[in-house]
């Protein structure tokens, strides 16, 4: 037998696929070289059908509280709270509903009082305890939506809901769904940067999981990029003693050439992807170091964010990068700080928290806006859920006082990209324990967001396993009443 139809019998399904993928390929290899100037400059990736209408923001800052804000403490004032402190859970307001295993059956449960006092903000009225001073100083730029609702009970669960649209792992977040449609607008940092951190001495902090900025079935190019807290913020941003950036470059010349030969054999995009986040990661060589360099920014800039602003790993820290990232063209800034799971700890360390967080987040809208990039950035802050209104704890135990995991009502504020300031949106009822005027679900608030980045969310879509895929799953509807 011809012993080159011998082995055109034994080449794969796969093979042949690949093989005939090589068009693609090199397509795909030769935008790589435009990137680096080898040709004209080309669009950095996202999809040609997008946007599906114009876009009122080009990037997001997502100001992720870990563990749930108490709700009931922070914006939602609630004077029947102080009025029924101490008694019994009125009959009618949870029945049917679940909670944590924490707290079982609700009924019986008595009432707490918020911990310190609100008052009404700015011109727009809105509640902000006092907790948090500086946010209410900005309190005329938010737009408080009150009448949030979640599915899940527990914490993993509930922020991969909100970060993906599905409560187990394996989906796209939403940082991957933005620089998978919309592409980049930097070719020297990515398009999706996570940074972590947690309040000092806190016992209630969370695990952050690596799938709350994963790609999910998307390739791996649209995963995040986790900054680190210590030492270099991404591992071997330095060349080791005795290496050069011209050897270093070299090597990569020569490992993109074996790879090149593979992604044309075989056309798979995790070839394209290794190619790729090889010359990004040569180019952060450079982007990165002069992004955490922060002796240009002025004395008062520095001063806005606190005093922590100094002190890589926190969230003051954290908050003023993501303001350098967007300028610099980052799609989306996940910033997730941990400690919010006050079950014993509401005298504690919910002030610890929001000490820790209030002035820089309110510090990030003000410095944005200051520069001009608020108009074109939304900011999120928010968490997975709330805090339900009774104790948890004993009463007479005002050191141990404690909230549990609370999602038929919470709170987050949204400022720029388009969307409505000096707002309060929706309402709870009179003990914050259910949305009753103009509900928002976790999949509406997913909508309003791809909607202000110029996304139908029932347009963008993504096949896997024989379904088309999105971000709100099959639910959704953009909030039209909070967008300016």
């Amino acid at each position: 037998m011809d012993p080159l139809y011998q082995n055109r019998l034994h080449v794969t399904r796969r093979q042949f696929f690949g093989k005939s993928a090589t068009g693609i390929g090199t397509v795909a290899l030769a935008s790589l070289l435009n990137r680096d100037g080898f040709g004209d400059a080309a669009p950095l990736g996202g999809l040609p059908s997008l946007p599906h209408l114009a876009p009122k923001a080009k990037r997001i800052i997502y100001l992720f509280q870990n563990g749930g804000p108490t709700h009931v403490d922070l914006f939602d004032y609630k004077p029947k709270l102080k009025e029924l402190h101490g008694q019994p859970l009125p009959n009618g307001y949870v029945e049917g509903k679940r909670f944590s295993t924490m707290t079982g059956e609700a009924d019986g449960k008595l009432m707490l009082a918020p911990v310190e006092p609100f008052k009404q903000r700015g011109e727009s009225g809105a509640w902000v305890s006092d907790f948090l001073p500086h946010t209410a100083q900005i309190a005329d730029k938010l737009c408080f939506v009150k009448s949030m609702q979640t599915d899940a009970v527990n914490h993993a669960p509930a922020i991969q809901f909100l970060l993906s649209g599905g409560e187990l792992p394996g989906r796209p977040t939403l940082g991957a769904w933005l620089t998978y449609g919309l592409g980049s607008e930097s070719d020297s940092l990515p398009s999706f940067v996570v940074m972590t951190s947690i309040s000092k001495g806190t016992s209630c902090g969370q695990i952050f999981y690596d799938f709350y900025w994963g790609s999910g079935f998307l390739p791996s190019k649209y995963q995040g990029v986790k900054f680190r807290g210590t030492g270099d913020p991404v591992l071997y941003i330095s060349n080791p003693d005795g290496v050069s950036r011209s050897m270093r470059r070299g090597w990569l010349d020569d490992i993109s050439k074996v790879n090149e030969l593979k992604l044309q054999e075989f056309g798979d995009p995790e070839i394209a992807t290794r190619i790729a986040q090889y010359e990004m990661a040569f180019k952060m060589q450079t982007s990165v170091p002069e992004l955490t360099d922060l002796s240009g920014e002025t004395k008062a800039t520095l001063e806005m964010y606190g005093p922590e602003v100094h002190e890589p790993g926190t969230f003051a820290h954290n908050c003023l990068l993501a303001r350098r990232l967007v300028e610099r063209g980052t799609r989306c800034v996940q910033l997730m700080h941990a400690g919010w799971d006050q079950h014993n700890s509401l005298t504690t360390e919910l002030y610890n928290q929001c000490r820790d967080t209030d002035q820089p987040s309110a510090a990030l809208v003000q410095d944005l806006d200051r520069l001009g990039l608020l108009d074109e950035t939304l900011v999120i802050w928010g968490g997975e859920f709330g805090r339900t209104p009774f104790i948890q704890g004993d009463i007479n135990n005002r050191p141990r006082w404690g909230r549990d995991h609370h999602p038929y009502a919470f709170t987050v504020w949204m400022a720029g990209g388009g969307i409505q300031p000096g707002l309060s949106y929706g309402a709870s009822d009179d003990l914050g324990i259910n949305a009753v005027e103009n509900k928002v679900h976790v999949h509406d608030l997913q909508a309003t967001w791809l909607h202000q980045m110029g996304i139908d969310h029932e347009k963008f879509t993504y096949k896997f396993q024989g379904r088309q895929f999105r971000l709100t799953d099959v639910h959704g509807h953009v909030v039209n009443e909070i967008l300016s």
